[in-house]
């Protein structure tokens, strides 16, 4: 349930915001581990990573200036892959950062680092693999890139970045082939 009133948080915060950032700037939301959040163990559990991510992403969207155009063109954001290495865990009711960054794109997806860090250090890091699509289908970089008034160079995609999608195209080949 906590999720919902984040949500509800997140679309005010949305609605309050006056500044934007560049597309390419690492965009910065706070959170706080609520006891809800947390498992057995006593820490974020593994799910709750993934869905402050989505927040955290839906507000890198707004800040870079993106969030009206993709309502108003009714795009909405696909996860193609994620992945997400655990580093130091998040307690009960420990404030934590997670830092958003567009790193690259290719022909077809968006590549996002995110980073859970906290006065304790770094938490997590986790790659996102990602498109908008609408009702005729995935939108172009191409097009993203225009609607985000982005002109600058393309980035080079870092080296895990290119290994980890070696590694998802190597994946999709041998579990599609017929057999």
């Amino acid at each position: 349930m906590n999720l919902y009133f984040r949500l509800l948080w997140l679309f005010w915060r949305i609605r309050q915001n006056k500044t934007t950032q560049p597309l390419l700037d690492v965009i910065d939301i706070n959170f706080r581990a609520l006891p809800s959040d947390c498992d057995i163990n006593l820490h974020l559990t593994n799910s709750r990573y993934l869905a402050m991510m989505d927040l955290a992403r839906t507000w890198m969207t707004e800040r870079v200036g993106l969030f009206a155009a993709i309502m108003k063109r009714r795009w909405f954001p696909i996860v193609n892959a994620t992945a997400i290495t655990y580093i130091r865990d998040i307690k009960p009711l420990q404030e934590f950062t997670v830092s958003t960054k567009l790193v690259g794109w290719d022909h077809k997806y968006f590549y996002i680092e995110q980073r859970f860090h906290s006065e304790r250090g770094l938490h997590a890091i986790a790659y996102v693999r990602g498109v908008f699509k609408s009702r005729q289908g995935v939108i172009s970089v191409e097009e993203m890139l225009e609607v985000a008034g982005f002109d600058g160079e393309t980035p080079v995609l870092p080296e895990e970045i290119v290994h980890w999608k070696a590694m998802l195209e190597q994946k999709k080949a041998r579990n599609t082939k017929v057999a």
